[in-house]
């Protein structure tokens, strides 16, 4: 690709090509009638399903990946079905161009979108490439006098990911489908990430909680300055030991280190401590004063800024992406995939310059702070996420013109930027340490910090969150700004409220978002701007649901990670997928040749490093029960089956028959965490299960038999309804075809059961025939209204509900499904309707206000199922959580993640598209209107 055109750029009409719609109209403006900007709507091409290859290829090399793994894994690309018109479209405008520029975004999917632009359009005029760190006129002024040509390397890395994602997926997905169950898959990065949370899921059904006491008081100075001024202090050691806290347990519950060293107070040793300690005589023992630095936060990367806004906006990893997406390519904030922490000269000046403005020169050092990234390649971007332009526009000055959460994360991103170019935060930190001689001879130690900040700094403008961390919260952590009274060695305290107080130690906290993002990050799997997306098909798939804003695996996920950690225990290992993703970054670098890394990959390296094919083809025989089988108690086993999780008690031999009795099993509740099924409520749910299929009795109605059962919603009732007999088989009318012949006797229509939930205040052991026979009794006819509209009174899924026609209006109490009369359920009708479309159907929960957006948010139930809504967005309840479990804060992510997502796209019919090998493309580098580039040692060009 040349560098220099043979003509002065825009000297005539140029076509400007870029990612994204959004971007068209503000860089159109920049760049005035010179240049027609159009978008490519993303990737143009990809690997098509093999399933969509044309049918002469689907036997060929390219049939079950559409790559050929044998000849240099040579990828077939198709353009997509719903990027034709836009193809022709900007084949037509380029006709009339007398240059193409390609500003597709810097990284590799930019890079890869400029090649499949450049190799489908196959343009005739001289081409450009050029990138928009940001969508302002110095940016776009900037990138004209920065043209380049097109890095192959990134390409390489780009296509070399999507080959190595489809290779992976494909060849382990299919094993899933087989031993576990169908519609599952795998992924590089998602089954890693699946793996990080069912481990911590193990780690908290294995930890042994452990209980330790210590002392709290309150003390003053008995004279002197400060005299009467109360702080808390902790006790610390006792007779020289250090006092037990909670990070000195193991997860097994017993203390570790040198256990010697350390005073475990039980109970009743705390009480006797605080008991003789009543009247004793505390003094100062020792003051120590430091002083206190804390230095600010680097800029945003696309990680930090991913778990920082669900720290303190509660906004999930994709809806974090969508509107920081959105604040791009509307001009706000610069390019949002990047691993790097460096802030260009210009935003250097621009960030110190505000804080002068906004918060005194004393508040921003002599020097400029520089940061440096960990990342070998900072995600070929060469900023942190930061506000846009050579100076930056307060939040107040665009929160007209931004949504809420825009300006809520712009908010976020600006303080960050403008914090890490201040001053430290300065103060001092004090510590003392107490003591007195109990009543029995033993010593106690206290003690107490306290930091004083004298000057804020960067902490004027942003103070970073932090993620939970249940062994500092609960021994104290770190004091804020507190203050210690003026004390001195020697000084006399006087003691209130001592007391002992009981702490058990807490599980491993689950992963949330922004820690999983976080551990991800540190563990260098994946890129950052996918992380977004992975959480996101890690939900979809079933394999883990949200709870408030932790992340709890399913049962399958635990089949799923056994599965791969036993017989593809390195594509689940976090050093190895590190590693490839090193590779990655080696082939982006131009140090490793995307052929060869492949080749090792898939096929072996040399015959001593087993490949992905290799594993597969000598997989040998896995043992799908015992994949899907989880010990709970010795004789209690939880399975994973084609319907769900259920326990299992195996059959035992019968002393009088000899005979083997059928195994006992019972349903495990959708929204019991795993590590919440703990022997005791395993055993609980098994003698659930043996009420299961329990008969009741007949009823003296139908003659039918009425039995109980546990099902996967719930205990219900419902009535035996007998197979037909062979007289009532051979009593049906005789059909016959049109030459006279019989037709064979057709099934019977099977009669639909009469079946009914149990009631709150019933159980599957209790319920008699009786209550049965009350529940199959529903819906239950009231009578009708003055217009002849009939009224019943039903149990649904959310609770008793009356019912006119489309009207349905909730009832208070299951007992109201028996008592009420026509004349109160009138009444209740005669009540004004709620607003809204159809009927006045009552929310199922109402989750108060929106913080974001101070709307009201409510869940109701919809045609689909049940959705949050706030009055102007509808997102319907995710699959695997509950009305119950959904929280304010859960339901206002949800909420603010489909705001984010803008309106749905309109449909487009798919159409059968015309296929593109890379062999003969890529390769013909003499037809590319760019300079060759040398081909290495098996590459492909």
């Amino acid at each position: 690709m040349p560098t220099k055109a043979t003509q002065s750029p825009g000297t005539g009409k140029s076509l400007l090509i870029v990612e994204s719609p959004s971007k068209v109209k503000t860089i159109a403006g920049y760049l005035g009638d010179a240049y027609e900007v159009e978008s490519s709507m993303g990737h143009i091409r990809d690997l098509p399903q093999p399933s969509e290859l044309p049918a002469e290829l689907k036997k060929g090399p390219y049939g079950k990946f559409a790559v050929d793994v044998e000849h240099g894994f040579e990828p077939y690309y198709v353009v997509n079905p719903d990027k034709k018109k836009k193809v022709t479209e900007l084949r037509r405008k380029l006709k009339d161009a007398d240059a193409l520029y390609l500003a597709t975004d810097g990284d590799r999917e930019g890079e890869a979108i400029a090649w499949h632009l450049l190799e489908v359009l196959k343009p005739k005029v001289p081409v450009y490439r050029l990138t928009f760190p940001e969508i302002t006129r110095e940016a776009i002024e900037r990138a004209f006098g920065e043209l380049r040509e097109l890095d192959q390397d990134l390409v390489d890395a780009q296509e070399t990911r999507r080959i190595l994602d489809r290779l992976y997926g494909y060849e382990i997905s299919p094993v899933l489908w087989r031993k576990i169950a169908s519609g599952l898959s795998a992924g590089r990065v998602q089954s890693v990430a699946t793996r990080l949370v069912v481990e911590r899921e193990r780690q908290r059904m294995a930890f042994v909680p452990a209980d330790y006491w210590d002392l709290s008081g309150t003390f003053a100075r008995t004279d002197g300055e400060d005299a009467g001024t109360a702080f808390s202090a902790r006790l610390s050691s006792v007779d020289g030991k250090r006092v037990a806290g909670g990070r000195d347990f193991g997860d097994d519950g017993v203390l570790k280190g040198a256990v010697d060293k350390l005073a475990h107070l039980d109970e009743q040793a705390a009480r006797e401590l605080a008991a003789g300690l009543e009247d004793a005589a505390f003094t100062v023992r020792s003051l120590e004063t430091k002083p206190y630095t804390r230095r600010p936060a680097a800029p945003f990367t696309t990680s930090t800024l991913q778990q920082e806004a669900a720290r303190k906006l509660r906004f999930t990893s994709r809806t974090t992406m969508q509107v920081a997406q959105k604040l791009y390519e509307n001009g706000y904030i610069t390019y949002m995939r990047t691993d790097s922490v460096a802030l260009s000269d210009q935003a250097v000046t621009a960030a110190r310059r505000q804080a002068t403005e906004l918060y005194g020169a004393d508040f921003v050092p002599g020097s400029p702070r520089l940061y440096s990234s960990k990342s070998k390649n900072a995600q070929e971007a060469h900023e942190a996420v930061r506000p846009a332009g050579d100076s930056f526009r307060t939040p107040n000055q665009v929160r007209g013109e931004l949504s809420a959460d825009a300006y809520r994360l712009y908010e976020l991103i600006w303080k960050r930027t403008v914090a890490s170019q201040m001053a430290d935060a300065k103060g001092s930190t004090a510590t003392v340490r107490l003591g007195a001689t109990s009543s029995t001879g033993r010593d106690a130690e206290f003690s107490a910090s306290g930091t004083v900040i004298t000057f804020r700094g960067f902490l004027a403008a942003y103070e970073e969150g932090r993620d939970e961390d249940p062994a500092t919260d609960k021994d104290g952590g770190k004091d804020g700004d507190k203050r210690l009274p003026r004390m001195a060695e020697g000084d006399r305290l006087d003691a209130t409220d001592v007391e002992a107080d009981g702490h058990r130690t807490s599980p491993p906290p689950r992963y949330t978002e922004a820690s999983l993002v976080k551990v991800l990050d540190e563990l260098g799997i994946g890129r950052p701007s996918t992380y977004a997306a992975v959480i996101s098909t890690i939900m979809d798939r079933g394999y883990v649901r949200v709870r408030g804003s932790a992340l709890i695996p399913s049962w399958t996920a635990f089949s799923v990670v056994r599965l791969l950690e036993e017989h593809f225990s390195d594509y689940v290992d976090y050093d190895f997928t590190a590693e490839m993703e090193e590779g990655l970054d080696r082939i982006a670098r131009g140090e490793e040749d995307s052929t060869d890394w492949l080749q090792d990959f898939y096929f072996g390296s040399q015959g001593h490093e087993n490949g992905l094919k290799p594993i597969v083809d000598d997989l040998g025989e896995i043992d799908a029960r015992a994949v899907n089988s989880i010990p709970v108690t010795e004789d209690i086993t939880l399975r994973v089956g084609k319907f769900g999780p259920y326990l299992e008690v195996a059959g035992t031999l019968d002393p009088e028959t000899g005979e083997l009795t059928d195994p006992v099993r019972a349903n495990v509740p959708e929204d019991l965490a795993p590590d919440e099924l703990t022997p005791d409520k395993a055993r609980e749910l098994i003698e659930t299960g043996k009420a299961d299929g329990r008969e009741l009795g007949r009823d003296p109605v139908t003659g039918r038999t009425i039995v109980a059962k546990d099902g996967r919603y719930g205990p219900y009732v419902t009535e035996v309804i007998p197979e037909p007999t062979a007289e009532e088989l051979a009593a049906q009318p005789v059909e016959y075809y049109k030459n006279g012949k019989p037709k064979p006797p057709k099934k019977p229509v099977k009669e639909k059961p009469r079946t009914g939930s149990l009631l709150s205040t019933m159980t599957l052991q209790d319920v008699t025939l009786e209550d049965a026979l009350k529940i199959l009794s529903l819906p239950r006819t009231l009578g009708t209204d003055a217009e002849g509209n009939e009224i019943t009174v039903q149990n649904g899924r959310f609770g008793p509900y009356l019912k006119k026609g489309g009207d349905s209006r909730s009832l208070q109490s299951e007992e109201q499904l028996f008592t009420v009369t026509l004349d109160e359920a009138l009444k209740i009708y005669a009540q004004p309707k709620q607003r809204g479309r159809g009927s006045a159907k009552p929310p199922l929960a109402d989750l108060g206000t929106d913080q974001i957006t101070e709307r009201p948010m409510v869940i109701k139930d919809g045609r689909f199922g049940p959705y949050i809504t706030d009055g102007e967005t509808n997102v319907t309840v995710p699959r695997g959580e509950t009305v119950e479990q959904i929280t304010p804060a859960r339901a206002s992510q949800l909420l603010a993640e489909k705001r984010a997502q803008g309106p749905a796209p309109k449909k487009t019919a798919r159409s059968s598209a015309k296929g593109t090998t890379k062999t003969g493309t890529k390769k013909s580098t003499a037809k590319k209107p760019a300079a060759a580039k040398p081909a290495r040692a098996g590459s492909k060009g």
